[in-house]
């Protein structure tokens, strides 16, 4: 029965994809799973680019695939890793993501108050640990980052692991992006251990710099671009104005998960496995449904947010490198509620501002350390001859403000 299980996936980057063991194969089946087939990638960027509607299910079966590699590579250089750990790195990163919610971030901010995604996916993984008599128990304490081999952590969560390996060259392929198309065999090649610590082989040093320079290019075109920030902080709104509108006794057409979470308040301290079920059942599929609704609904706000999106008429966005001033938002404000006769809260669903900033490298953060040819280790700013990798570590903040183009 057991060779059924060990299947394998075609995946159009890295070609056949082994599933290693049962267990894996239990969980992939398993329809927490499954349910990140029905999870965008990559939000609302589709908007923009129109190839990228790949899944969270795509990406981790990605970074998998990738960590078998690193397996293999660190084992061929000596650096012993028993089977337990082996399978308990490939369901850390496996279920990574497991706790996304619809078009991704949107709804942490919306919908469940103030519950990152990571925190689900610790409960998913609780959960399931349940579900699979404890196999799940060292898979967990690697992916809190407690294992006391602090290098499988790092592999699952840190500046160059395997989650960041995949969904670079991921989501460069799928957007057709190819400034953001990363080597990640080759970096994964290079992987060595040193005093506990993951750390790349000098000569792996300009596929270092390759990556670091991908993933600024990344955020900048593609996730922080502009008219996908503008869809996604409507989406965020959108949940907004209808949590608002169910609490004042309105009645909204939803699936019965999204329905649950729009009449409930609920919050890190009292999301419990009834909500983790409910939540099990929400995705992608619930909001568009939901939203392709409510463009017909009296009110004006929420009629008019979800035609927005759904017929991609978005609002304008200037993006800024100095803060908006308040006089600005309050004339683009004002020339709306003058227009359609609404009040100033109503207004500021479509006038409003914010900042995002983007920081391809942070040298306080566990760093990238580049093992050089003497056996000496150093971080990849002061191992490298490249001047931008001292700026890439430099936060950078741009502003963007958003309203109406003329009329809703």
């Amino acid at each position: 029965m057991s060779n059924n299980k060990l299947k394998i996936f075609n995946d159009p980057i890295y070609g056949f994809i082994t599933i290693p063991n049962t267990l894996v194969f239990d969980l992939i089946e398993h329809k927490y799973f499954q349910r990140l087939r029905r999870i965008s990638q990559m939000g609302m960027s589709y908007l923009v680019y129109p190839g990228a509607h790949h899944t969270r299910f795509h990406h981790a079966i990605g970074s998998m695939y990738l960590m078998q590699k690193a397996v293999n590579v660190l084992r061929f250089k000596g650096v012993r890793i028993s089977e337990d750990e082996e399978t308990a790195l490939y369901i850390a990163i496996l279920l990574h993501d497991i706790g996304h919610g619809p078009f991704s971030h949107a709804m942490e901010h919306s919908i469940v108050n103030g519950i990152s995604h990571e925190e689900i996916s610790l409960r998913f993984m609780e959960k399931l640990n349940d579900d699979f008599n404890g196999s799940l128990t060292l898979a967990i304490q690697i992916f809190k980052g407690d294992y006391h081999r602090q290098f499988m952590c790092q592999l699952i969560s840190s500046q160059l692991d395997m989650d960041r390996a995949d969904y670079l060259k991921r989501d460069s392929f799928y957007t057709g992006v190819a400034e953001g198309n990363i080597n990640s065999e080759r970096l994964i090649t290079m992987l060595n251990v040193v005093d506990d610590n993951i750390v790349i082989e000098e000569k792996g040093i300009y596929s270092v710099e390759k990556f670091l320079i991908s993933r600024r290019f990344m955020y900048w075109q593609v996730y922080l671009h502009k008219t996908g920030l503008v869809a996604e902080q409507l989406l965020t709104r959108v949940l907004r104005r209808a949590k608002e509108l169910v609490e004042n006794g309105e009645k909204l057409e939803a699936s019965k998960p999204l329905t649950y979470f729009l009449e409930n308040n609920v919050d890190l301290q009292s999301f419990n496995d009834s909500h983790l079920d409910i939540f099990s059942q929400l995705d992608d599929y619930d909001i568009v449904s939901a939203m392709k609704a409510w463009q017909h609904h009296d009110d004006f706000v929420l009629k008019n947010l979800c035609d927005i999106i759904i017929n991609r008429d978005l609002l304008k966005v200037k993006l800024k490198n100095n803060a908006i001033k308040s006089s600005v938002l309050k004339l683009h404000k004002e020339a709306l509620m003058k227009e359609y006769n609404i009040s100033e809260e109503e207004a500021s669903y479509f006038v409003f501002s914010g900042q995002v900033s983007n920081r391809a490298y942070n040298p306080k953060q566990q760093q990238i350390k580049i093992l050089l040819k003497t056996g000496k280790v150093k971080d990849i700013v002061k191992a490298s001859d490249h001047l931008n990798l001292k700026a890439l570590s430099k936060p950078m903040t741009k502003y963007y403000i958003c309203y109406p183009k003329n009329k809703l």
